[in-house]
């Protein structure tokens, strides 16, 4: 432990190093809330926890007249009754009073509320925080309490993309984003590790130092606050906001209306009374990145090109004279047609990757060559696990967990999530005896049972060596993985793959449940060579193992493409048959898709199926939707 844990003292918000792009968005936030927070996105050890802590030390001294700038920290595990609050179950049972016990929303008015690893927080509590931060009230309806109460803060969440994504929805909901990641210049580094190691060393006297000027920025920000009233937004700036918003064509009014609450604080944070282009530039650098990404494989950030000629488009928009009303009926059709009669054709085979057609060598002396692109994305259907599991939060199969709604109640003290109020209260009172006050007892207390959805884990392990259907196999299983992420996106589930040439296995995409990663990890791999079938099965083994450990509750299936062949070494289809009786021993359902694609049939992958207990479909069958099926078929056997 070192001395700064052992001092309650932040690490001053002026103290901080670079980042200069993350501390404007912050100071905006804190100037204007309503502008809906400000989503740190970053690799871990970039400073984004200290930075939050170092604003609401500032915060609270711009705002100590009036008791703001607390800092409100919501923890991953925090359930819904926490965060919004509930009825006060003491009050009710003690006194007979309908009473309403207010939560970390509530405690957060006029201060900052901290979310860390927030794409990690169940998708319903973060839409509670957004809709919080955009209305700055709370609505409760629930358990017969009807309850209203103002709930006006920062609203300030950090995130390891490498971690997962937030969906498209949600990321829109955050008023700006700021991607944040370890400078590389050695001068920017050595400032850290200087002003790190001096802080650990001395916080009281490393936080004297920068005293004045958090101060300083404490009564700018004040003074931002009060100039905002008497700031104006011409109408030629609106329309170039309107322009702007619409070159990226960002969906919804949300990025519009943002962009000017922005520019609007920016320009009082500079102690102007009018907003200029610069303020919308400002404002459409942190507003618009997370909102052009139509796409979870998109790349995320704003093309600084891009940006020019959008402002410059917005330039001249904003010069020009309101359009006159449309013409009569019929001249607006005219006009469409025109337009698309004008439109290029987009050639659709152009986006078609060149196929080979030549053979290439095949052996363990065969040189390593590029897999092939992966095929055409698909909409899978829902991979939906039969009966009640106990997985992590999600949005595909049934399970019991803290966030689902209450379906019973439970006597046992470890069942359950939270307590059933009316449960316990039945208990009581048919435990009653004579007229009186309600008296509740340790064993009239029962806890709500909650069903909900888990994710889950779908792992493909894929033949990787020389055969001439190497980089067809490649292709498609590529398509199918990418197509099945882009659908884990949003149910909340993982998805792994594992390849096997030459003499072993190698975990190409670890279990995860970013696609924008995972889509960069499947772009190509290495394929040829002899092939190591029993390498593959033990390294899906140790994956579903390993994936226990941390959570005992997420169940894994394993989707092995194959032609069933085992080359290298002693014995090596006796050794795959091996591997896959430990596979099984694991309890993991797989699924074998047979790529054999020779005239004489060997039948070798639906001998491996057999050992794994699991079903073998051939690889000419690998179609969207016979892939889709048959994994859902097999997700529920497995479960049973």
């Amino acid at each position: 432990m070192t001395v700064a844990d052992r001092v309650d003292v932040s690490y001053p918000f002026s103290a901080l190093v670079g980042h200069d792009r993350l501390r404007l968005a912050l100071v905006l936030c804190a100037v204007r809330p309503d502008i809906g927070g400000v989503l740190i996105r970053g690799e871990k050890g970039t400073a984004k926890s200290t930075a939050v802590r170092g604003l609401a030390q500032v915060l609270t001294m711009a705002f100590q007249a009036s008791g703001g700038g607390h800092l409100v920290e919501l923890p991953i595990g925090a359930t819904e009754d926490r965060v919004i609050g509930s009825l006060d179950l003491q009050k009710v049972l003690r006194d007979g009073e309908h009473a309403f016990s207010p939560g970390l929303l509530a405690r957060a008015h006029r201060g900052v509320l901290y979310v860390d690893e927030v794409n990690l927080l169940h998708d319903h509590l973060v839409d509670i925080l957004l809709d919080a931060a955009a209305m700055g009230r709370v609505h409760i309806e629930r358990d017969g309490v009807s309850h209203s109460h103002e709930a006006r803060f920062v609203l300030i969440g950090t995130m390891n993309p490498e971690e997962g994504e937030l969906r498209p929805q949600l990321l829109d909901r955050f008023g700006l984003t700021v991607d944040v990641a370890a400078s590389r210049d050695v001068d920017v580094r050595t400032d850290v590790i200087r002003q790190r190691l001096a802080f650990e060393a001395d916080p009281a006297a490393f936080a004297a130092r920068y005293a004045d000027e958090d101060a300083a920025l404490a009564a700018r920000i004040a003074e931002a606050r009060a100039l905002l009233a008497e700031v104006s937004l011409p109408d030629n700036e609106l329309r170039r906001i309107a322009a702007l918003c619409a070159a990226f064509d960002v969906d919804g009014m949300r990025a519009d209306l943002v962009v000017a609450r922005t520019a609007v604080a920016h320009a009082a944070w500079r102690g102007a009374t009018t907003v200029d282009e610069q303020d919308i530039r400002v404002a459409a650098e942190l507003a618009l990145p997370h909102r052009r990404r139509r796409d979870p494989f998109d790349d995320p950030g704003l093309d600084p090109e891009r940006l020019d000629d959008a402002m410059q488009q917005a330039a001249d928009a904003a010069d020009e004279q309101p359009e006159p009303p449309p013409d009569p009926p019929g001249g607006g059709q005219d006009a469409a047609e025109e337009q698309n009669a004008q439109a290029p054709q987009q050639d659709s085979s152009s986006s078609s990757p060149p196929s080979e057609s030549q053979p290439r060598p095949n052996g363990a002396g065969a040189p390593p060559r590029t897999s092939a692109p992966p095929s055409a994305q698909f909409r899978t259907r829902a991979l939906v696990v039969p009966g009640i599991g106990e997985g992590a939060p999600g949005r595909r199969s049934r399970a019991r967990n803290r966030t689902g709604t209450v379906v019973s109640a439970a006597t046992d003290s470890g069942a359950g999530h939270g307590v059933h109020l009316f449960a316990t209260v039945q208990a009581a009172a048919g435990r009653q005896t004579g007229i009186g006050r309600l008296r509740v007892v340790p064993d009239d207390v029962r806890r709500a049972v909650r069903e909900g959805r888990e994710g889950n884990l779908v792992i493909f392990v894929v033949d990787a060596s020389g055969s001439m259907a190497a980089r067809d196999r490649m292709s498609a299983v590529g398509g199918a993985t990418l197509s099945l992420l882009r659908d884990a996106y949003q149910r909340r589930d993982k998805v792994a793959v594992i390849t096997f040439r030459q003499q072993d296995a190698q975990v190409v995409l670890p279990p995860t449940s970013s696609v924008h990663i995972a889509s960069r990890r499947l772009a190509q791999f290495q394929t040829g060579g002899r092939t190591p079938l029993a390498q593959g099965l033990l390294a899906a083994r140790d994956m579903v193992v390993r994936e226990r450990a941390r959570d005992r509750a997420r169940r894994s299936l394993v989707v092995v493409l194959t032609d069933g062949r085992a080359t290298g070494g002693v014995d090596p289809l006796d050794r795959a048959r091996a591997a896959a009786t430990r596979l099984v021993a694991e309890g993991a359902a797989a699924v074998v898709v047979d790529c054999e694609t020779s005239f004489v049939r060997l039948g070798l992958a639906e001998d491996l199926a057999r050992h794994l207990d699991a079903p073998a479909v051939r690889l000419d069958q690998l179609r969207a939707d016979d892939l889709s099926v048959l994994v859902k078929s097999q997700a529920g056997r497995g479960a049973a």
